[in-house]
């Protein structure tokens, strides 16, 4: 029997109060025919862009230009917008304004692969990580940590770790990409600080959900995305002290990181620049910092009540279908984003229950090992997969409440429609669906290939 939940009077009221999100009216084809309201529960993975920042990138295109060096008016537009870009963002997160710096990147992961040239000593990290928190520490000194089952025990085991080895940098997620977990931020400063390490936070999944204040919190450095943002203009960040970036390795040798070179000598230029080399990716600059620049106002407001009360409404509603096991890292963490994930063991592989839930109900929800894969053996054992559902700005009610009865459909009758794997993607077969409705990509939208991070 389905189960119906009373509209939200929170959830209704904060939407109302959100920034508007492009693609909010999607329409996606069903292989049973006809089409359905796209619902995107995979804002985990990637945010659709807000409305603002799109509406911006367009207003700044006709002043699109290479910055920094260019005397044209155009080029000291855009030189003006990216500085202005770097300031906005670095107030969002709170950056100390005498001592941090904020170095524009592609991405989370290239933040941390820069960071990880510049670190002076061993890495110690938890094994509870995404690849990107885990793989940049290992071209170096690290150490792993085996997160306990309680967030204290793992505390404490940080402290220990920390106390019986020299740790110059300490690697923690501010919220888990897998269950959404948050850790207390605070205290496992204070522990690193105590015993002489830096931390770093991996902010991907954190930055969309809270917001986040280096200064008040003296985190060390802060790492983040701005395609999880509501800006997927390629652009990411690494906020954080300047001394170990002014004097770590150049990130990406070229043009612009430099002060003066020779054939066989060079002088780099001081952070951020150092680690900038090329032509930076403006339009991307800017459109993380509207992100910021429109969020800022809700995000601890309006979206954190709209979030949880979604959050609730996903919980309630998966605890009432047959065969769902929700997964969690600690039997004792108090606070998370709108991250969840599960797993249907009878209806193994998960790969086949994200087809069923696109091609039959226009649901998008991301399964595998989501980049995890240590958590993922440890949560799910052998088969180590599972499918997550994600929640922000631009989610309604009646996506979460189309997911439950989907998945209650599922486990109660079985699918309607057959499925294979294709390409390593588990997919329809037959797929009567146009995956090429712009018109531009051919036959190369049946290459649907994937990655051993989601499914395999």
């Amino acid at each position: 029997m389905s189960l119906v939940l009373a509209p939200s009077d929170v959830s209704s009221a904060t939407s109302r109060e959100l920034p508007p999100v492009v693609g909010h009216d999607l329409r996606v084809p069903l292989v049973t025919g006809g089409n359905v309201a796209y619902a995107n529960l995979d804002l985990a993975a990637s945010a659709p862009a807000l409305r603002s920042v799109a509406d911006h990138v367009a207003e700044l295109l006709p002043y699109y230009a290479s910055v920094h060096r260019g005397a044209g008016y155009a080029s000291q537009v855009s030189t003006a917008l990216l500085e202005a870009a770097r300031a906005t963002v670095g107030e969002f997160v709170g950056a100390r304004p005498e001592d941090d710096v904020v170095v524009f990147t592609r991405n989370t992961t290239d933040s941390l692969n820069l960071l990880a040239g510049c670190v002076p000593g061993t890495v110690l990290c938890l094994d509870v990580e995404h690849h990107a928190n885990l793989l940049p520490w290992q071209t170096g000194a690290h150490q792993v940590l085996g997160a306990a089952d309680t967030v204290e025990e793992t505390l404490a085991g940080l402290e220990a770790a920390l106390a019986s080895t020299s740790v110059a940098l300490l690697a923690v997620t501010g919220a888990s990409n897998v269950t959404g977990e948050v850790l207390p931020l605070g205290r496992i400063v204070e522990i690193a600080h105590r015993w002489g390490a830096r931390v770093v936070v991996d902010a991907a999944q954190l930055a969309p959900h809270r917001s986040i204040d280096i200064a008040a919190t003296d985190i060390d450095y802060v790492a983040l995305s701005g395609h999880k943002l509501y800006a997927p203009y390629g652009a990411g960040v690494i906020v954080g002290r300047r001394d170990w970036l002014d004097v770590g390795t150049p990130y990406l040798a070229g043009g612009g990181a430099v002060r003066e070179v020779e054939v066989d000598h060079t002088i780099w230029a001081a952070a951020p620049h150092r680690h900038e080399g090329g032509t930076p990716n403006v339009l991307g600059a800017a459109a993380l910092a509207q992100a910021c620049r429109t969020l800022a106002p809700v995000l601890d407001g309006a979206a954190l009540a709209h979030e949880r009360a979604l959050s609730d409404r996903l919980a309630a509603g998966l605890a009432t279908v047959p065969d769902v096991r929700t997964l969690r890292i600690w039997s004792d963490s108090t606070e998370r984003v709108a991250v969840q994930s599960f797993s249907l063991p009878a209806q193994h592989p998960s790969g086949r229950v994200a087809a069923y839930l696109s091609a039959e109900h226009g649901i998008g929800v991301r399964d595998g090992r989501f980049c995890a894969h240590p958590l993922l053996l440890r949560l799910c054992g052998e088969n180590g997969e599972a499918l997550r559902a994600s929640i922000g700005i631009g989610t309604t009610e009646e996506h979460v409440d189309r997911l439950v009865e989907a998945l209650r459909q599922l486990v109660t009758q079985g699918p309607r429609w057959t499925y294979g794997r294709v390409d390593g993607r588990w997919v329809p077969t037959p797929d009567p669906r146009d995956h090429d409705p712009l018109g531009i990509v051919g036959d190369l939208a049946l290459g649907t290939g994937a990655s051993a991070c989601s499914s395999d």
